[in-house]
């Protein structure tokens, strides 16, 4: 038997607030998404004026959610973990971890979590590197750039 669970009022889902993710486009402009609330994405010529037209999107959103009876979903930033996750695996890749595990002289727990873990830094790292790059090229279009001096 599914759970039903009591909903809040509309105006509780409306004072939340969703993360944002706002990407620059190569012709100008902005699109910006939250990435939270599936299909919920606007434009704008300006940061302003995207991240204005994003609030419009978003309230829109949540009413017609709440109207129809979907559940929404708490933004990202404010749901809980519990730390403890069931993974299935290939028995290839289980025998694997177990070896470096093994090599590493710590609990295949332990392995996992410093795997995921680094994964995840390196993941990171990289998003924000390809934002830094996006954020220079825009900077830098236009500007003429000196000549190396051999």
């Amino acid at each position: 038997m599914k759970r039903q669970s009591v909903r809040k009022p509309l105006d509780y889902y409306l004072g939340l607030r969703y993360p944002v993710t706002l990407v620059p486009e190569k012709e100008g402009g902005y699109t910006v998404l939250v990435p939270d609330l599936p299909g919920c994405v606007s434009v704008g010529e300006t940061v302003e004026e995207a991240l204005e037209m994003i609030e419009d999107a978003r309230r829109l959103w949540l009413e017609v959610a709440y109207q129809h009876g979907d559940e929404i979903p708490l933004p990202s930033t404010e749901r809980e973990y519990g730390g403890r996750v069931l993974v299935r695996m290939p028995p290839s890749l289980h025998r694997r971890l177990v070896e470096g595990a093994e090599a590493e002289e710590v609990s295949l727990n332990q392995h996992m979590v410093a795997l995921l873990a680094e994964r995840s830094a390196i993941s990171q790292v990289r998003r924000e590197l390809s934002a830094l790059r996006r954020e220079l090229g825009m900077l830098g279009e236009g500007v003429k750039r000196p000549l190396s001096t051999r």
